[in-house]
């Protein structure tokens, strides 16, 4: 199955946190799935961290090596992300998370978060929010 993981998912899975769900571990870890994380993911981690409010083991460059090492895909943003982004509700105003769960839906990838508010974008849709 194919997952996109949120970002703190993804920041919790490669730092080893323990607020990290079981679910969520053994989803990623699940040699059968295919594991992506968004660009906007590693774009909002860049500018977190940059901006001081993030701090992330090593190097932000460490980051590709981690996502390599893991057999993680990098998600890239298109036009068709957007235009799902754009006709969106605004149950979540974070635009990096309204960006994620765009790419969720038009790639029709379950998506594993934290992040409850995501289930008011996936009523009756055949994709789910897994933690």
């Amino acid at each position: 199955m194919k997952y996109l993981i949120d970002t703190h998912t993804f920041l919790w899975y490669n730092s080893g946190d323990t607020n990290l769900s079981n679910l969520a571990q053994n989803l990623i870890t699940d040699s059968t799935n295919e594991i992506f994380v968004s660009i906007a993911s590693l774009w909002e981690i860049s500018i977190k961290n940059s901006l001081g409010k993030l701090n992330i083991a090593g190097n932000y460059q460490q980051i590709f090596d981690d996502i390599t090492e893991n057999s993680i895909e990098i998600l890239p943003i298109t036009f068709t992300h957007t235009v799902i982004q754009n006709q969106l509700t605004f149950h979540h105003r974070d635009p990096f998370d309204r960006m994620i769960i765009s790419q969720a839906i038009a790639e029709s990838m379950s998506i594993i978060s934290k992040d409850e508010v995501f289930d008011n974008y996936l009523i009756n849709r055949l994709i789910r929010r897994e933690w």
